[in-house]
């Protein structure tokens, strides 16, 4: 392989597009990942996740040698940290993989790199970094170019959005910024907005803590519509008429690894100030309980009724449509819910963007409608959309598949 210019720790949803697309670009990126079968699976031309386009940029930057994968670091100009960062207990942010990521590169590092957090972050990680490494390598002090900028893209679409989205990035300082914004501008198209590393991290937070936001007022409205006996699919139609009224769609829940999470970066800091934002969390969480509720009463109301167990249908895992991550997933934890308080009932379960699941025997989407006596759509893949069912049938659709034909 050619030298490496730029090494990414991390090569999951986010770590590996990005890898493919900085190596499309005719950069040579060495990949890091702890798990081997990825790596192998990288190394071979092919991907461990699904994604729209990203096969075909990882087998190009493959062939072409500008793209290799190791269980290790190794030198390079540029270090971009794209790993996870869990909770604790309480929904605190866990750092320690941002960290492990920076120490496994700290014999590495020399005077003019440039290293980049893209994982989510508490505010003032960025800092802590810098702390830690000038701690680690003090000769290396103010001689290293240190900023944060995350990625803000949409699962099914991510190849696009990382060239064509804006992107915020902030340095720990001047130079640091620019240094930044000089390596992304190689590859992305989208506007580069310069601020501070603070600044950066708290931008990430919010855009996804505003959008938990929205949802919440979309589940409530679900909630409330459920009681008062109104279509809140109907209602929502109709409200979004007037000019200046956007509501979104109301689910399951909320989930994936952003909007699901982020949230609770701003809530465990500043637990006093964030009051909407940490109900609205409560909000998107007890609509996947109630869900699971819903359908629990709907087995119940099928049994006094018929004398016998239902068979049921729960159509969908993933978090969102037309993807295959189930990351932080309600549907998925709808699923567990109703599964948990099953009596002789037979489920079927069905997501079509994958092929197997540890805990789950999945079904074909047709089949499941055919036999299933109560169908629960818990995501609006498109498959779901259009499918004909037949009257006699008990539907519960949380995703409003009807309105999305």
């Amino acid at each position: 392989m050619i030298q490496p210019k730029v090494v990414t720790i991390g090569l999951g949803y986010i770590g590996l597009p990005t890898s493919a697309l900085i190596a499309n670009n005719n950069i040579p990126v060495y990949g890091v990942d702890i798990n081997q079968k990825v790596v192998d699976i990288i190394n071979a031309g092919e991907i461990h996740i699904v994604e729209p386009s990203l096969d075909e940029a990882v087998a190009k930057a493959v062939l072409e040698g500008y793209l290799k994968a190791g269980i290790k670091p190794v030198m390079a100009d540029t270090y971009l940290i794209v790993v996870p960062t869990p909770f604790k207990a309480k929904n605190e942010p866990d750092i320690s993989f941002v960290q492990a990521a920076t120490k496994s590169i700290l014999p590495l590092l020399k005077e003019g790199d440039l290293y980049i957090i893209e994982s989510t972050s508490p505010i003032g990680t960025t800092e802590k970094m810098l702390q830690y490494i000038y701690s680690e390598r003090p000769e290396l002090k103010d001689k290293l170019y240190i900023a944060y900028c995350p990625e803000r893209v949409l699962p099914g679409n991510v190849m696009f959005e990382l060239v064509h989205n804006d992107r915020v990035i902030g340095g720990v300082n001047e130079s640091s910024t620019l240094k930044a914004v000089a390596f992304y501008s190689q590859f992305v198209k989208g506007e580069l907005h310069k601020t501070n590393a603070r600044t950066a991290e708290m931008c990430k937070l919010t855009e996804n803590s505003s959008r938990d936001v929205q949802i919440a007022f979309a589940n409530e409205l679900s909630l409330i519509c459920d009681k008062a006996g109104i279509d809140v699919w109907e209602l929502i139609q109709l409200a979004n008429k007037h000019p200046r009224v956007n509501i979104l769609q109301p689910g399951c829940g909320v989930g994936g690894h952003c909007i699901a999470v982020d949230p609770y970066f701003i809530v465990s800091d500043y637990p006093l100030e964030s009051k909407i934002i940490s109900t609205a969390r409560e909000i998107n969480n007890y609509k996947s309980f109630w869900c699971a509720e819903k359908v629990k009463n709907a087995k119940l109301e099928f049994k006094l009724k018929y004398g016998r167990s239902p068979s049921v249908a729960l159509m969908g895992l993933a978090f969102k449509p037309n993807i295959d991550d189930l990351r932080e997933s309600p549907a998925k934890y709808v699923a567990q819910k109703v599964m948990q308080d099953a009596h002789n009932e037979e489920y079927f379960i069905v997501e079509p963007n994958i092929e197997e699941h540890p805990v789950f025997k999945l079904t074909n989407f047709e089949y499941a409608i055919e036999k299933a006596d109560i169908v629960v759509f818990l995501v609006a893949h498109k498959e779901f959309k259009g499918v004909k069912i037949n009257a006699d049938k008990v539907i519960i659709d949380f995703t409003g598949v009807k309105f999305q034909q």
